[in-house]
């Protein structure tokens, strides 16, 4: 049977996780017997402890939000693999990549294995995507007309499109955006790490539409 073990990214195997199951082993399907008789050492919250992965992603299934996350991809962007460990908390429906389907998964601290990670060759082929699914895309961007993120609100269905670190939105990107917000800044720089910003749009969607009851 598959051992979920942990990856070279997560904690120490003496820092986190739990030992061998102690007493009767319990009935449960969702349960891994691997992990039962040598301790779950990945890093996932107490509720999935002892649970095998493909569990994991069902019940996540049960529980993912409205939103989407897509960042485009054509300079092996290092900030992807943050996007998609900030889907994962989030529990957002799905992240894309689009443009180069290759990607460092170092900063996703393994947390892919969990997450509906998706590729699209461009913007046009998410755009249809988004449309096939009743989504609205939303840009995401601090250029002029863009509206502010701390004044709207966002569309409970979404997909919420990011750019490359340094350059933002593509232009093809812009125009496929059927909304365009900016994050309010007020220091010196002209803009903010990718990663850090898709963190704060996502919080926003989550402040907005969440069943915080539902949180861990």
């Amino acid at each position: 049977m598959f051992v979920d073990e942990p990856g070279p990214t997560e904690w120490g195997a003496e820092q986190v996780g739990v030992g061998p199951w102690a007493g009767p082993i319990p009935d449960d399907p969702h349960l891994d017997p691997d992990l039962l008789a040598e301790g779950d050492r990945r890093n996932v919250v107490d509720a999935y402890r002892y649970w095998r992965r493909e569990a994991i992603v069902a019940d996540l299934d049960t529980r993912r939000h409205g939103f989407h996350v897509a960042i485009e991809n054509f300079q092996h962007d290092h900030n992807i693999g943050t996007v998609v460990r900030t889907a994962n908390a989030f529990a957002a429906r799905a992240v894309h990549i689009v443009g180069r389907k290759r990607w460092n998964r170092r900063g996703a601290m393994v947390t892919d294995r969990y997450q509906h990670v998706r590729h699209h060759e461009d913007i046009a082929a998410l755009a249809a995507h988004a449309r096939e699914q009743g989504l609205v895309v939303v840009g995401v961007d601090n250029t002029p007309g863009a509206a502010r993120l701390e004044t709207v609100t966002l569309p409970r269905n979404c997909v919420l499109l990011f750019g490359q670190e340094g350059p933002g939105l593509t232009p093809a990107a812009a125009e496929a955006a059927e909304l365009t917000v900016s994050i309010a800044q007020f220091g010196s720089t002209r803009s903010i790490n990718a990663g850090v910003a898709a963190g704060i749009v996502m919080h926003a969607w989550v402040r907005a539409h969440a069943d915080l009851d539902t949180a861990w």
